[in-house]
């Protein structure tokens, strides 16, 4: 059990500011803007918790007032979320890409009318990036297809091969969102794996431990399945009591993932789980920050960042136990 180190990451969020608006540096770059962020699941869960570090220290240096949102990763929260941050007229919103850019796009138009920032996060909306790029809309996350295809690449080269049965688990109906699991499939079907892709639902998008009396009753159902593939956090951190309920052993099923939250550093070091995609996470909260004081102060236009690192195993976890711990990896 890690739960003193549980403990530790809400210590540290604390310190860190998380639960309450920290003091703002009246000389600071971003002193008088007004910020609202997508956090995207629940705070300090382990796929949120390095984003808002992220945020809440970019957010002190540079003197913004920050404002969270989190949606538990449902879509609908998010433009809900956006039409009330839109509503409080700050100098700028960071969203993210679940909905799609068709749900967004009259409600960017309209914020960037009214002169706030609008920049992206974690899941991008390529056209709309492109239409409001000069107005300061950029992004900060990950190449999804390319990170699906590492974690993918990951898993073949713990012993895979052609033939083998595998499973990928996903939002793949999401807009740009899916083309993270898409990617991951993608490449194990090149690989001449046996792939099923099945779809996440909402319920279990938003509370992860609904999918794992789902997952362990699939894997029991396919004795001969050699491995699954997941790019959601929540998902990979309930992947080895998954395999545990299914009278799975460490190495049975090669599962590849995403994140690095405290019950996935469990699975790594158990062995359940494989190999996860490093996102960056803590650059997914403070660039966005950063983002919002150069285009609100400096008229500059939206910056990219492709957060994608590339990826942990078992054999690479010890050095970032620390970091993970508090709440920057």
């Amino acid at each position: 059990m890690r739960m003193k180190q549980v403990l530790g990451v809400g210590a540290a969020a604390i310190a860190l500011g998380l639960g309450a608006a920290p003091a703002l540096a009246q000389d600071a770059p971003g002193a008088g803007l007004v910020m609202y962020m997508q956090m995207g699941g629940n705070a300090g869960d382990g796929a949120t918790l390095a984003r808002q570090t992220g945020a809440a220290q970019a957010a002190k240096a540079l003197g913004v007032d920050l404002r969270e949102q989190f949606s538990a990763w449902a879509p609908e929260t998010m433009i809900n979320q956006f039409k009330e941050a839109v509503a409080a007229k700050p100098a700028c919103i960071e969203i993210m890409g679940h909905p799609g850019s068709a749900a967004f796009h009259d409600l960017v138009k309209g914020a960037v009318d009214q002169g706030i920032v609008v920049t992206v996060g974690n899941s991008p909306m390529t056209d709309l990036q492109q239409e409001f790029g000069a107005h300061g809309l950029g992004y900060a996350g990950v190449d999804l297809y390319a990170g699906g295809t590492l974690t993918a690449e990951a898993m073949i080269a713990k012993g895979l091969k052609a033939g083998d049965e595998a499973m990928v688990y996903g939002v793949f109906s999401q807009a740009e969102r899916g083309q993270s699991e898409k990617g991951l499939a993608d490449t194990l079907e090149k690989a001449g794996l046996k792939v099923d892709r099945l779809e996440i639902t909402q319920e279990v998008n938003s509370d992860t431990t609904l999918g794992v009396p789902v997952l362990a009753a699939y894997v029991q159902s396919h004795p001969n399945l050699k491995a699954i593939g997941t790019q959601h956090g929540g998902i990979t951190g309930i992947m080895g009591e998954v395999l545990k309920k299914a009278g799975k052993q460490p190495g049975d099923i090669i599962v590849g993932g995403i994140d690095l939250g405290p019950a996935t550093i469990d699975g790594l070091k158990s062995g359940y789980v494989s190999a996860t995609l490093d996102q960056l996470l803590y650059l997914q909260g403070f660039m966005p920050v950063v983002q919002c004081v150069m285009t609100a102060k400096y008229k500059m236009p939206g910056l990219s960042l492709n957060t994608g690192a590339g990826v942990v195993t078992p054999e690479t976890i010890d050095g970032l136990v620390d970091l993970i711990d508090a709440g920057i990896r």
